[in-house]
């Protein structure tokens, strides 16, 4: 087996190094991330990031053979003889598949990802802000992603406007906040958006939902959330 990692450092140009992997040592349901650690072991220069292990963290992306995922919960035999990794497309490489995600947090960030609750409620810590079944029902989808980075590094529109456009986790998180029936913030969420550049800028190609390791669809939360700012 070959694996093939686009590998990066500041002092030297970009290259593609190719490693031979001995199946003897591939066991069943080695996941990718475990064959990194094997690799990193014979060459301690190779870059990666990895924490949880679990595919909770979100902290391994990559770009897997064309398509970004976790390697944490990829399997090696769904790979085939040759596999070749890439960082995360549309962001600054840091060194080999380390990205800069500085620029994904940050439009995270600007939307506010907070319940603004009623202003009695908020300054009442022990009370409970109670939903009916029907209303929690309403986020799933929304409240699980992991902040991996994958569904915006697919994104076209993301990669051409990385500083204006807010990318689909970020407007994914939009979403769970404005179906929320315990925030107030509804209308200000929405008027937020409004412009060229941020939802509208949007053309659902469906990247995003494809690039999801959790399974998610960020394009149907940012369609929902066209109609809502449509409709007001």
């Amino acid at each position: 087996m070959q694996v093939l990692i686009d590998r990066y450092h500041p002092d030297t140009s970009p290259y593609t190094q190719c490693y031979d992997v001995d199946e003897s040592m591939l066991s069943e349901g080695m996941m990718l991330l475990q064959l990194l650690q094997h690799l990193r072991e014979q060459d301690p220069s190779l870059g990666f990031r990895s924490s949880c292990q679990e595919g909770v963290c979100g902290s391994d992306g990559m770009n897997i053979n064309g398509k970004n995922g976790l390697s944490c919960i990829t399997l090696v035999r769904d790979l085939g003889q040759r596999i070749h990794l890439r960082p995360l497309p549309g962001f600054a490489v840091i060194k080999d598949l380390i990205v800069d995600l500085g620029p994904f947090y940050q439009h995270y960030q600007a939307i506010k990802p907070r319940l603004a609750p009623e202003p009695s409620v908020a300054a009442d810590l022990g009370q409970e802000l109670l939903q009916t079944p029907e209303e929690r029902a309403k986020l799933d989808g929304s409240y699980e992603c992991i902040l991996c980075g994958c569904c915006s590094s697919s994104c076209p529109s993301f990669w051409w406007n990385p500083d204006l456009f807010p990318g689909p986790a970020a407007l994914l998180a939009v979403q769970r906040f404005v179906v929320d029936s315990r925030d107030i913030q509804r209308k200000e969420r929405l008027e937020a958006l409004n412009s060229a550049t941020s939802i509208f800028r949007c053309r659902h190609i469906q990247n995003c939902t494809a690039a999801c390791p959790k399974g998610l669809n960020p394009s149907r939360a940012i369609q929902a959330l066209k109609h809502e700012l449509l409709s007001q």
